[in-house]
């Protein structure tokens, strides 16, 4: 019995289908509706069937199926007429066989959008031109490809994923809607790690930083005051002497002039301030430039 209330409610026919545009309806490719004879009206009157008509579509040859609503039944007998997106997502050809059955499906409570191109999310209000758009539209499969007129430019829009079921009902229902990264959206590359190779390389080619000079003391040279050559650097002669006074600062001490000084004239160094008289028979000692006379 439960076999035979199924046979009575269901509704099942094969027809040669073509595009909405051929009866002069294009306006139609803004949604899911399509153009069927007035025996299938007939047929479905006198049938226990749902409200709204929904209905499912095969192409049988390779077997892609969607879903559609109904707008009119004003086809020729044996023809059907559907908008191009829905061909093209069949894989069917003008004249091509289709199989019609209706169908009961559950509304939706989530679907994820993927858009072709990345200047569909340029558009100023994406979910609301979604919206409008939708409202044309019955149910959605997932794996189909819906098309979305705006400002005079197709959108075409993958439908990748939809909830509760892989084909819902959009009629009066709140559905959320989220979107998918456009098919040519390509990421950002990101920057390559350094290697220790090319590392050194950026290190060779900068530059070295300036390097500052660094003071040397009593470095000028130093003349004679009967000019002759000197036969001994400043630099040799006043280096003993400042280590001299850096022995004496650091010790604290002073210690005996005329022992410091004895010492110093046996190693044949000058000494600044020295009171000691030195001996007319030899050559006269080398004298700084700024030592006093």
């Amino acid at each position: 019995m439960a076999h035979e209330n199924y046979r009575i409610s269901a509704f099942e026919q094969s027809y040669r289908c073509y595009p909405v545009s051929f009866i002069d309806k294009s306006h139609l490719e803004k949604g899911d509706k399509i153009i069927m004879p007035p025996s299938a009206l007939d047929r479905l009157a006198s049938l226990q069937i749902d409200y709204p008509m929904l209905f499912e579509l095969n192409n049988p040859t390779v077997d892609r199926v969607t879903h559609c609503g109904v707008l009119e039944f004003v086809a020729d007998e044996g023809l059907i007429y559907l908008p191009y997106w829905m061909m093209e997502n069949m894989l069917l050809q003008e004249g091509d066989i289709c199989q019609v059955k209706n169908k009961s499906l559950v509304k939706g409570t989530y679907v994820k959008l993927q858009p072709h191109t990345k200047d569909f999310l340029d558009i100023s209000n994406p979910k609301a031109i979604l919206e409008t758009t939708l409202r044309s539209y019955s149910c959605l499969t997932t794996g189909d490809t819906i098309m979305v007129p705006y400002n005079n430019k197709k959108y075409y829009i993958n439908i990748v994923e939809t909830k509760p079921s892989s084909a819902i009902s959009i009629i009066e229902t709140d559905c959320e809607v989220d979107f998918a990264p456009p098919l040519d959206y390509v990421e950002p590359e990101k920057p390559a790690p350094i290697t220790s190779s090319k590392k050194r390389l950026i290190e060779a080619e900068e530059e070295p930083p300036e390097k500052i000079p660094k003071f040397s003391p009593f470095t000028g040279s130093g003349k004679r005051l009967d000019g002759k050559p000197l036969t001994q650097s400043v630099a040799q002669v006043s280096s003993p002497i400042l280590k001299q006074h850096q022995l004496e600062s650091e010790n604290g001490t002073k210690g005996s002039k005329s022992s410091t000084c004895a010492a110093r004239q046996h190693s044949g160094k000058l000494v600044f301030g020295s009171n000691v008289n030195q001996p007319t028979n030899e050559t006269p000692k080398v004298r700084p430039f700024f030592s006093p006379i």
